[in-house]
């Protein structure tokens, strides 16, 4: 497992835009299958967007064409741009990673991944 932590969470208005980010402890995850999953009050935890250890990239439907994930391999950073954010993207955001690296396409499934932040908030007012 690698040591990750989220930033860049905080209160924004519907319609308004936020950009988390996240900072592994080892530069050697430019291999691996990084993802960015939510977690609601009350609700389970579901996967918002992948980078593939193939470079491919997945959304959830919900935000397609809203947010945006990327990674820098020189800087150990996975962000996710979120654009347009509406009441029901509030939750607490975590960063994971497939550290093992047992799949090309860790994708949006949770049980694919070994490694955790603490996560970090976003609170979307209407």
């Amino acid at each position: 497992q690698v040591h990750l932590v989220e930033s860049g969470g905080g209160s924004v208005q519907a319609g308004g835009s936020l950009r988390l980010s996240c900072r592994a402890s080892v530069s050697t995850l430019s291999t691996a299958s990084m993802a960015w999953f939510r977690q609601a009050p009350g609700k389970e935890r579901e996967g918002v967007a992948a980078i593939n250890a193939d470079g491919t990239k997945d959304y959830a439907g919900s935000v397609k064409g809203r947010f945006i994930i990327s990674k820098d391999n020189a800087k150990s950073t996975l962000d996710l741009q979120m654009n347009n954010l509406i009441p029901e993207d509030s939750a607490l955001y975590y960063c994971a990673a497939d550290s093992l690296r047992r799949t090309m396409l860790a994708g949006l499934n949770q049980y694919r991944y070994d490694s955790w932040g603490q996560g970090t908030p976003v609170t979307v007012s209407s």
